[in-house]
């Protein structure tokens, strides 16, 4: 691996991207508090502008909380389809631009710089990529450029709004000290209570501990945030993959023309997949079904959706992809489905889709499942369905057998 002290790391952010996305369809709201999210009491902000978050409004917070701190604020359902496209443009100019990027979620990129410097100067060309990123889309982005992962995405932070800020190699420790330990990625609102109750607030105060002792005291994660306030941190770019996907698939023991069976593997599959999509922190853009019939002949139908990990986004698409797929009313000897086109960034993007209760239903669900195994929790309509085995498919390991299956 190469050293960190080599590395030129960039991360870019696209600035409040769901309000500057509504921004550009409707310039009227420049300027004005906005709020995307459910436009109900029992909604959650999904995004705000920085003129809303003046009033202390911040993303997952709900709707009538929201409305309290800020009553001019402009509220706006939001648009998922709208959001996406925006992502896309943005990713199709990077992957132009640079040799190797990541893109960690719908409005973020790494982009790995590392020897470019040979030939241009590093900022210079993060720095014209960033222009370029804004006049054709019209969407403000901020960067932070730095040796690694971790210092470049906090500098980024402080460069925001539309803004770019490089931490010269050297620096990183005394760049990261002075700021407040919630500004270092991993460290949510739990770990962040926790600390201030060990009167730790400043980054600063964490670099001057033992590493051990941050050990005992939180454990694996202890070290690691240890090594990230101490501005050290090797993880690489990973290349980014649009065709990334998870599937699973079910083979008859006996070829069926049973619809109801039919219907009830196929919500059994796809909800389980909507499971692992959240489990891996991920978010899929493209739904594929799969029927292979007796005479194997097989056929696939795929539709694009908005970046999703929603069930109630999701489903409808996979047994809308079915019903049109399933018109030769032959016997069936397989049924399948695929989430590709992934994302980091789980359930992000719905905020603005879901209520407050369908998102704390789909957590509860979650915790139950990792507690008690994938299949605890299921919809009444998949009861047709057999046991599905755990199973990540971001560990690398083959998919499940939800059946016998024949090769």
């Amino acid at each position: 691996m190469t050293e960190q002290q080599n590395r030129a790391i960039v991360h870019m952010d696209l600035d409040t991207f769901f309000v500057s996305c509504e921004r550009l369809q409707d310039s009227k709201l420049m300027g004005k508090p906005v709020l995307i999210g459910g436009t109900s009491d029992r909604g959650v902000v999904a995004s705000c502008s920085y003129e809303a978050r003046a009033f202390g409004i911040h993303s997952a917070m709900p709707m009538r909380m929201a409305r309290q701190l800020c009553p001019e604020a402009i509220i706006l359902r939001g648009n998922s389809g709208v959001y996406s496209k925006h992502s896309q443009a943005v990713t199709e100019i990077i992957k132009e631009s640079v040799p190797l990027y990541e893109k960690s979620s719908v409005d973020e990129f790494y982009i790995d710089l590392t020897g470019v410097d040979r030939f241009f100067g590093c900022q210079q060309l993060a720095s014209e990529l960033r222009q370029r990123i804004m006049k054709e889309t019209g969407l403000p982005i901020s960067f932070g450029l730095s040796v690694n992962k971790t210092v470049s995405k906090v500098a980024t932070g402080e460069a925001k709004p539309n803004n770019e800020l490089r931490i010269v190699k050297g620096n990183e420790k005394g760049f990261l000290a002075p700021l407040s330990v919630r500004k270092i990625p991993m460290i949510g609102e739990k770990t962040f209570r926790a600390l201030c109750d060990l009167g730790i607030k400043k980054v600063e105060a964490i670099q001057l501990m033992p590493v051990n002792m941050m050990g005992k005291v939180f454990g694996k994660n202890g070290v690691v945030m240890w090594k990230k306030a101490n501005g050290i941190d090797n993880s690489p770019v990973t290349q980014y993959q649009e065709r990334k996907s998870i599937s699973t698939e079910r083979t008859f023991d006996k070829d069926t023309t049973d619809v109801h069976k039919l219907k009830s593997i196929m919500i059994a599959m796809a909800e389980n997949l909507i499971f692992q999509l959240r489990r891996g922190n991920k978010l899929t853009a493209c739904v594929t079904v799969k029927i292979r019939y007796s005479d194997f002949q097989t056929y696939t139908l795929q539709k694009r959706i908005p970046y999703s990990a929603s069930d109630n986004t999701i489903l409808p698409m996979v047994m809308e992809l079915f019903k049109k797929l399933y018109n030769r009313r032959l016997l069936i000897r397989l049924v399948g489905v695929r989430y590709s086109h992934l994302v980091e960034g789980g359930h992000q993007i719905n905020l603005f889709e879901d209520s407050h209760k369908i998102m704390n239903l789909y957590q509860a669900m979650d915790q139950l499942r990792d507690r008690y195994g994938d299949r605890a929790v299921m919809r009444a309509s998949g009861f047709g369905a057999k046991s599905i085995s755990r199973w990540n498919p971001f560990s690398g390991e083959p998919p499940p057998l939800l059946a016998n299956r024949r090769q």
